[in-house]
């Protein structure tokens, strides 16, 4: 079985995530929306609510870096909406 690498978000995409959420969509709407498993965005909401919420590691994040990982979720979102379009074996 192969291990799935963990996934490194910057403070920008978690606020961004978050604001998603607090924007009225549910906690799987966005999470799909941005390609996120549901527990990491709730998980990003209670952050926000304690103002805890950091980035990736709290490290410093280039633009970048933060552009690239916009344009990763962006991606991840046009992927699924195509799957859903046109179903596999089509």
């Amino acid at each position: 079985m192969q291990r799935i690498q963990k996934q490194e978000y910057t403070a920008e995409f978690k606020l961004l995530a978050v604001k998603r959420k607090i924007d009225g969509l549910t906690a799987g709407a966005a999470a799909r929306e941005l390609g996120l498993i549901e527990q990491t965005l709730r998980n990003g909401v209670k952050a926000a609510a304690a103002g805890t919420l950091k980035g990736a590691g709290a490290k410093l994040v280039t633009p970048e870096q933060m552009k690239l990982s916009r344009v990763r979720a962006e991606n991840l979102r046009l992927i699924r909406e195509n799957e859903i379009l046109i179903p596999r074996g089509h």
